[in-house]
Order: C-alpha cells, then structure tokens, then sequence
C-alpha cells in the first residue's frame, strides 16, 4: 500500500534529506587513496548525527555501518571496514538519515582522483544523467513505470546494463516503503503519479552485464561479470508542479 505524504511529513522529510546531501559532500570533499571505507563511515556517522538525526542503515537487519561503500564492480551495500582505497577506484555512497521519525536516503558514485578509463568515466556520467531523466518523469498524471522506462531508455542508450535485482522504492517512517520503482521497464503502466508520494529513484548501471551475485558477508552486492558498477540515487517528493528533489546537494 503507498503511503501519501502531507506538507508536514514532507518537511520532516526534507530537513533529513538536507542532512544526507550535507553528509555526502562532507565524505566527497574528504576521501583519498590509503583510507579505509571505515574512515569514511566514521566521518558520516559524526556528521550525521552532529545534525541531529540518526543513521538510517546503522542496525537495519543487522548491517554494521552507518554509510554503504562501494567499491568497482561493487554494486550496493558495501560495508565499511578495512578495505583501503586507491587512487582510480570508483566509489559508491549510499547515505540515510533519520529526522524526527522520516528517512532522507541518497547515493553517489565518485572517483577518487582521475577516472581509470574514459568508459568509467562515461559510466558514471550516464548514471546520474538517467535518475535525472527518471526524476523528470515523477509528475502528475503519469504512470509510475514512466521512471524506469526513461532510465533505462538513457542506459541502454549508452551501452549499459541495468541492474534488474534491486530497485528503487517508497520511503517514509520506513526507510523501504511502497512501491517499488524498477530502473527498467514499459512506460504506461502501474500506479498514477500523484502529489504526497515520495520514493527514492536509484539506478544502478554495468558496463557489462546486468546480472549480480551477492558476496559470503550476506550484504555486498557485485556484478556477476567483475564489471564496473556506479549507483546514483535522490528522494524526490512529487507535488502539484512536479518533483523536489529532498536529497539535492548543494553544488548539484
């Protein structure tokens, strides 16, 4: 069942969301080569709740961090440890936070230094520009597979893949609410698009296939093929004039 949202939770919401963007700037300005991906989870657990909200993932089932790092052919759900970082390694940030009772949920995919390939490169940049294309799609009057089809439009497009295993979804008191929102798919169909629903749109793209496995820890998610894998996702709010993107960052 989804669960519409009044003014008043989307402004729960929202200052949430201005904590997971503050987060995710803060650990993009700081990351270098030699640091642990336990480095980075202590620095947005601190800064999370230096602003007062709480880690969403920090316990959720069980996961130990209060970030996801990801790292290569890493899809989702990295967790942080001792894995040192090197120079070239493509990263995956995966932020949530909890204000007052509502979850913020937003992901980012960054190099540390130069990218290693011009195909990395292109694999990142085509992720992001497809959750703006599916965002764009988040207006009333459409059709909530309208998302996913655009994204994988602007993927496959590309020459990428998308992942097909995990997807998108509501968010709310829940961190995973109703409806799921798949990154591939038919426009037209589903759900109507109205104002009050709120979901987290995020993509996940391979330069090869879309097929994945998950590793013995139970969590880390990798391509099946040791492909290259980035992972870019916002909280979007639909109103009356069309989405507002809670998770925005402030260069974005």
């Amino acid at each position: 069942m989804i669960v519409y949202k009044s003014p008043e939770e989307i402004d729960r919401m929202r200052r949430a969301g201005r904590v997971v963007a503050l987060t995710i700037e803060r650990l993009s300005n700081e990351v270098r080569p030699g640091m642990t991906t336990a480095d980075l989870d202590a620095i947005a657990e601190r800064s999370i709740r230096g602003e007062g909200c709480t880690p969403s993932f920090k316990g959720y089932k069980g996961f130990t961090g209060s970030i996801c790092a990801s790292l290569n052919e890493e899809v989702v759900h990295g967790i942080p440890g001792r894995r040192r970082i090197r120079e070239g390694d493509l990263l995956s940030l995966d932020v949530g936070a909890i204000w007052d009772g509502y979850h913020g949920d937003s992901a980012v995919s960054l190099f540390v230094g130069e990218p290693p390939s011009d195909v990395a490169e292109k694999l990142v940049r085509v992720t992001e520009e497809s959750l703006e294309a599916g965002i764009s799609r988040l207006r009333p009057g459409g059709r909530l597979s309208d998302v996913g089809a655009e994204v994988q439009r602007v993927v496959e497009g590309a020459g990428f893949s998308v992942v097909r295993e995990y997807v998108g979804h509501g968010i709310g008191r829940d961190m995973h609410e109703d409806p799921p929102i798949p990154n591939y798919g038919e426009p037209g169909r589903g759900p109507a698009i109205r104002p009050g629903l709120v979901v987290a749109v995020e993509p996940m793209v391979n330069v090869g296939g879309w097929e994945t496995r998950v590793l013995k820890d139970r969590w880390t998610v990798v391509t099946a093929d040791g492909s290259l894998s980035a992972h870019f996702e916002h909280t979007i709010a639909v109103t009356e004039d069309g989405p507002e993107v809670l998770t925005a960052r402030l260069e974005a």
